[in-house]
């Protein structure tokens, strides 16, 4: 299908509808941030088996990128959103009633699934509904109002745990999700009107691997994936998991105060999502170079919150380092329009998919092992010398995140050159630097 010159209001609407899908998997992704305390007591968990929601959550979640590209390449996505709605609605009742660790886990496994299929079915919606010169504003703006979200799951969330309890906060939000389903069934459309959706590819599973394998081959995918894994991994940590009990724990704030602190990571994102959209859109040239200076502040906040004198920092530090982690949300929506941009049409769910494994792969190792250390030092050191030490686990795979998209930023540059000079529309104009002469490694 041709790309469309113009968005219609009937575009609009249709994002709309499904963006209050995705607006849901962030609230329901989120929620154990500022109730992992409570699941501490309701399951009477140590760090590291806190930790493993959080991971098993996020790991479903990466695992289901691959197959939910070929999911949405197969049978759109109006029927994957409707899917998703449903599931997650049924983790976060399964959640509300458990009273179990197993129990428990099953609930965060099934609400990952769900989330899964929503980004990538969004942002196909606007990949097919909105003109390319769009693509990357409205994108980053389906991240700010999945941001709200976000930002409903800390305050709002946290006063309605202590009002009517785990049980009740948890069956509203999941039971309303589970309604919403059939407004996306009704709602949704895969194509504009007027246009003919392209024949479902129907993929045999003997094929599928080199399906893959052929998006995963391309530099531009390749880059993308190493993109998201390093700039999303470093406030999605903080904002899912370990920032509200470092908070509490090793800072000493009460719990309104860390939960309102944990909304300027999502209020920074909102503001700042269609600011760099629309930069991104206007510049295209300035994704990369935007990403790798993102790198340079995110090393620089951590540095100040690990290596402040004494370890407790004050308050006002901690809300400016946080307002600068934020930013790497929006900005982690380069690696999908990367994926969009080198690769053709009928693989470009398989690409996003699979560089959104790169961020939650991050987030899932990370999540892991600060929870691993955090077990270890209890009772060994004071929490706020405890959490200095597992947060450096953060820093640690910031840098190998980094590294490897240096490599592939290069990588990519060298190949939109080649493609320049066998007479190839590329879909970024780049100039040569004098750094791009040298070897990758």
């Amino acid at each position: 299908m041709p790309p469309v010159d113009r968005a219609t209001r009937t575009s609009w609407l249709i994002w709309t509808t499904a963006v209050f899908v995705y607006f849901a998997a962030l609230f329901h992704r989120t929620t154990l941030g500022v109730a992992g305390l409570e699941a501490s007591e309701r399951f009477g968990l140590g760090p590291a088996q806190l930790g493993v929601f959080t991971v098993l959550q996020i790991g479903v979640y990466a695992l289901m990128q691959i197959p939910t590209g070929l999911l949405v390449d197969r049978y759109g996505p109006r029927r994957v959103l409707t899917v998703a709605a449903l599931l997650m609605g049924t983790g976060q009742v399964l959640f509300a009633v458990a009273d179990s660790y197993a129990l428990g886990l099953t609930a965060r496994a099934v609400l990952g699934m769900g989330d899964a299929m929503t980004f990538i079915s969004v942002i196909r919606l606007v990949a097919t509904h909105f003109p390319p010169r769009q693509y990357s504003l409205v994108v980053a703006v389906t991240a700010a109002i999945g941001g709200v979200g976000n930002l409903v799951a800390t305050v709002p969330l946290t006063l309605l745990l202590g009002s009517v309890g785990w049980t009740w906060a948890f069956l509203v939000a999941g039971g309303l999700t589970a309604l919403y389903s059939v407004v996306a069934f009704l709602r949704v459309r895969d194509v504009p009107t007027g246009f003919t959706a392209p024949k479902p590819e129907v993929v045999p599973l003997r094929k599928i691997w080199p399906k893959v394998r052929q998006a995963w081959s391309v530099p531009g995918t390749r880059l993308g994936f190493w993109a998201h894994f390093s700039t999303m991994s470093t406030p999605a940590v903080i904002g899912l998991l370990w920032g509200y009990p470092y908070l509490v724990q090793a800072q000493g704030m009460s719990a309104r105060a860390a939960s309102s602190t944990l909304g300027l990571l999502v209020i920074g994102a909102i503001v700042a999502s269609p600011i760099v959209g629309g930069l991104f859109s206007r510049n295209p040239e300035w994704r990369m170079p935007m990403s790798v200076g993102f790198l340079g502040f995110a090393l620089t906040g951590w540095a100040v919150l690990l290596l402040w004198p004494g370890g407790h920092v004050p308050g006002p530090v901690i809300a400016v380092v946080f307002l600068v982690l934020t930013v790497g949300g929006p900005i982690s929506g380069v690696a999908f329009a990367l994926a969009r941009d080198y690769n053709p049409s009928h693989r470009q769910s398989t690409a996003s998919g699979l560089v959104n494994v790169g961020g939650f792969l991050a987030v899932t190792v990370t999540a892991l092992g600060v929870g691993v250390l955090l077990d270890l030092l209890e009772g060994v050191l004071a929490p706020v010398s405890a959490f200095r030490i597992a947060l450096s686990f953060c820093v640690l795979v910031l840098v190998v995140g980094g590294w490897r998209m240096l490599v592939w930023w290069r990588r990519a540059r060298a190949a939109v050159f080649e493609a320049e000079e066998r007479g190839e529309t590329v879909p970024v104009q780049i100039r040569r630097r004098r750094w791009d002469a040298l070897n990758v490694a």
